[in-house]
This record gives structure tokens, sequence and C-alpha cells, in this order.
């Protein structure tokens, strides 16, 4: 816990977005994260998300992309993905606080009595609870820093007692507050111009709620110009240097050194007397570098039935890159939408052109042959290949059916009467009514066996991953399965379920039952994806 000198020194940083979503918000909350940890500070994200579900776990991935897992077992937004990746650090169901949550909490408390008789209401009650959820956030990481993003858009209803408990949380740390506002900058072609007329209005709605933005970072296709700058500026109420652009980049990863240059990190040191303690973004920079231009590509074909959002598979693309970086290699994506090949609307043959395959988890029956013939081909043509949860339980049924002779053979997701279930519920989900974080969730021991491809990658016989999952393999089948060649190369620790997959006479063939690509960072990729990028690169 922290003592009440380091409390009284903690600093919040909130990150607000005006005009439109899908700016970037979480990308730039964990740009300036990283470049104070450069800076040696300690840093922690939070997220606000304002829709009413208590986490999103239970939402469609077309609606909202993918639902990120931390360690704890949280099923989160993909913005806390994206905090992990550049942070390097494990986050908590905490560092998450949705509508849902919240009023959650104020209902258990009225109903306990905690409230003394009096009538809730948004403020004071709802507000002062937001209030504290922050400050044990920071007490929890024991940070210099709280940095919170505030989902969504000023304006919108959902998050308005969000903006309203930060502009409080301010008001009682005088000093040692700051908002960052992010907007966007359209050019206008017909004029050849960038249009800072919407950030005006935008500014002045989140003056009208009390707010004063100290930073506007500005995104846009390009550079902002010295005019827009200018004008942004003066009537929005922020010196020019308090003026940051934010054009679209080659990399998102080249974001912290955007900022850096144009002394985002050295503005927020000085608005919140933080002294420095050192400056090292130097290996960040290589990495960059690598990135942008690497010595070799590889292309990899990503087999799923959501491809038509690309947010889906946001943390295997983002690992890809983490690895390629470490490699000197760019890997571009191929997406593959299973279901047309299960339908017949696109051949397998699409596979030829790829250096190696991954099959993604995903949940329900569509598209799940269109996986097992991806998962075929790159079987017999000896193409790398990499499983990922549901993609590791199709190729125990690919392999039971095409290799030990089991026809029909399935998981009971796909079809419960199935003769050969090679692929079953686990026990402790039969009886589950309620949808909502009840799978196996989050990190667990994976003990892993000497001598194979697994321990290879891992260099160890024990590795920390992070599961999603109500199906395993079926444990009647697995003499049956090993007996012609496929190796369960890891298991959980005390139990046996089986939870890597691989095949020894393949060049690379193996399976997970965990989400690999949950615990990939850029200073830090996951073996898994480091080996398979290697693999597909010879």
């Amino acid at each position: 816990m922290q003592t009440s000198s380091r409390k009284k020194e903690r600093k919040y940083i909130v990150i607000l977005g005006s005009l439109m979503s899908g700016l970037g918000k979480g990308i730039v909350t964990a740009s300036i994260g990283k470049e104070l940890q450069s800076k040696g500070f300690r840093v922690v994200p939070i997220k606000f998300d304002g829709y009413l579900n208590v986490d999103c776990g239970t939402m469609n991935p077309y609606r909202h992309g993918e639902v990120f897992v931390l360690d704890d077992g949280a099923e989160c937004d993909m913005d806390l993905g994206t905090y992990e990746r550049f942070l390097n650090i494990d986050l908590k169901w905490d560092n998450n606080i949705t509508g849902g949550k919240i009023f959650r909490l104020i209902i258990e408390k009225e109903r306990k009595g905690g409230y003394l008789g009096y009538d809730v209401q948004i403020v004071p009650h709802l507000t002062d609870e937001i209030k504290r959820w922050v400050e044990r956030v920071g007490d929890d990481f024991n940070a210099d820093v709280v940095l919170i993003e505030v989902g969504g858009t000023v304006g919108d209803l959902e998050n308005s007692y969000f903006i309203e408990a930060m502009r409080q949380l301010a008001l009682e740390h005088k000093n040692d507050a700051m908002f960052i506002q992010v907007t966007y900058i359209p050019f206008l072609e017909s004029v050849g111009e960038q249009k800072t007329k919407p950030t005006q209005h935008a500014t002045r709605l989140l003056q009208s709620m009390g707010v004063q933005p100290d930073v506007i970072i500005c995104r846009g296709v390009g550079k902002l110009t010295p005019e827009a700058r200018k004008k942004i500026a003066l009537f929005c109420n922020v010196p020019e240097d308090s003026v940051i652009t934010d054009p679209d980049t080659q990399t998102i990863y080249e974001v912290p050194l955007l900022f850096e240059k144009q002394g985002l990190g050295k503005l927020i040191m000085r608005k919140l007397s933080l002294k420095l303690k050192r400056n090292d973004l130097k290996n960040w920079e290589a990495l960059v570098q690598k990135i942008k231009s690497p010595k070799k590509v590889v292309t990899v074909g990503i087999t799923g039935k959501y491809t038509a959002l690309k947010d889906a598979y946001v943390s295997i693309k983002e690992a890809l890159v983490h690895s390629g970086a470490h490699n000197d290699c760019r890997v571009n994506i191929k997406w593959i939408e299973t279901t047309e090949i299960e339908e017949g609307r696109q051949s397998v043959d699409v596979l030829k052109e790829c250096d190696g395959i991954i099959v993604p988890g995903g949940f329900g029956e569509r598209g799940m042959e269109g996986k097992i013939q991806c998962i075929k081909y790159a079987r017999e043509h000896n193409i790398p290949f990499l499983g990922l949860c549901l993609g590791m339980q199709l190729a125990v049924v690919e392999f039971a059916r095409n290799v030990c002779g089991l026809k029909g053979a399935n998981t009971t997701e796909a079809n419960p009467d199935t003769k050969y279930p090679v692929v079953d519920l686990l026990p402790e989900q039969r009886r589950i009514a309620y949808k909502g974080a009840t799978m196996r969730l989050g990190g667990h021991d994976v003990v892993i066996k000497e001598g194979t491809l697994a321990h290879k990658l891992y260099r160890s016989t024990k590795a920390r991953e992070r599961f999603r999952h109500r199906w395993e393999i079926n444990e009647k089948y697995i003499e049956t399965l090993e007996s012609k060649g496929l190796v369960f190369s890891g298991k959980a620790a005390g139990e046996n379920v089986m939870q890597i997959a691989e095949l020894p006479s393949h060049r690379f063939f193996i399976g997970t039952q965990f989400h690999p690509e949950f615990t990939s960072r850029l200073e830090r990729p996951n073996p898994l994806f480091n080996g398979f990028v290697k693999a597909c690169m010879k």
C-alpha cells in the first residue's frame, strides 16, 4: 500500500475523445504511459467504458472487437491489451471500469444499507465511488501517475458521469491532475485546408462541462499545419506548444517517439511538477526501426470467421508484429474467411500463398468445417501451423478423422451427438446456466514435457498463459491420438487437461488451448509466436 506522502504526490492524467470514436485514444493513452515509463515513472492505466454490461465477455466481436483476457480472469475492452503491449505490465479487473460494474457496486451497497438512508444520486454517490475506485487502483499499483482513458466521445450521455467524476478529482488534486483532449482535424481537399472549427466546438462542449483541456492531441492523415495549430491554441484556450500533432504512422509503436519529439513528456512533467529520473527510449526506437525497415517479409494466413472486422483478432496481429520485429521480418497478413471455404465460395488452395497458417479461437459451429480444411492443408503440405484455443481443438478433430480413422469425429460444441467426441465440455461447465465470466478464464500454469517443441520454445517445463474456453480434449481418446503420432506436450498443473498439442513429424505444427497472443509484448514477444515466425522465415 501507499504511504500518505506518496498518495499526496500521485498524479492523474485524464484522456478524453471528441468528435468521433475510433481516434485511437487507447494508443494515445498507452503512448503517453510509455513516454512517462521511459522517464522513470511508475504508471498505471484505467479505462472507463459507459456500457451497462459488467464486462464485454458476452459481446459479439463484430460489435465490440476482441475480448481481451487479463491474468486474473477479467474479460476486458481491447484497449487493455494495448496498454499491456506498450507498458509491459499485467493489469487487473479493476483497471476496466464499466457502467455495469459501477452501477452494480452502487446497488449492492445500497441494498446493504451502505448509504445510511440517503437517496442515492449520480452526484455525489456514484461520482464518489468512481473517484475511490481510481485512487484504489493507484494504491494497488503503487503508481506515480494514473492514466485514465474515458471511453466514447465527449457529449455521449453514457460517459457524462465519468467526466463529472474526473472534474471533481481534478478539483480535489488541483496541481496534480491534467486533461488531454484527443480530437480529429479533417482535411478539406476542395480548399486544401485543415479545418479546426469542429475541434473548437468540441472543446467548448468540454468546457461547458467544467473541463478545460491542458493539451489537445490532433489526429489526422497528415501533420498539423502551423496555421491550424495557432487557431486551435487561440480558440481552445491552450498554449501553442500544448497542441500536439498525431498523424497516421507506419506502426502504432512509433507514436511514443512522435510525442517525445514534440516535447509532450516535458510538457506533462512541467504541468504536474514531475522531476526527471531517466530518459531512455533507445530499445523501443530500435524495435520500431526494425518494424519499419525489415530485412525479410513473410505472409501468414489467418483463417477465421470474424475476418470482416480485423479488430476481432487484434492481439494476434500485434503478436506477429512483435515477433517480426525481433526477427527483422515483416509479417503480412492474408485474411481468409473460413465460412467461404466451408460453403465452397473459396478454395482452400488460397493457402498456397501463405508461409504459415494460424487458426484462431472462436465460438459456435459456423466456419468450423472451413477451419478444419485449412488445418488439413497445413498438415499435409508441411506449412507452419499455429492453432489457438478452438484452433487446437479442431486440429485434434482433423487428426482424429484423417489420421486415426475416426470418421465423423467432432467437438460436441458443433455436434453434441457425434460418435467420436474427441473434444468435449470441461466437467465444471456442464451445469452452468449463466454465460458471463463462467469459462475457464485468466492465467494458469502449464506443465511442459521435456524434449518437445513446446519445451524448446519456452526453454522451461512451466509456462504461465491465459485461457478463455469451455471445451477440452476428451481424455478417452488421448491414447488413440498419441498412438498415431500426436504429442500432448503441455498439461494443466495438477490436472489431466491437455493444453498443448504438437506433431513432431511436421516442420512446425503446434496448437494451444490457451491464447498466447494475450501475453505478447513488443519488448517481450511470446515464445510460440516467435517460434512460428522463425519457422515461416525458413
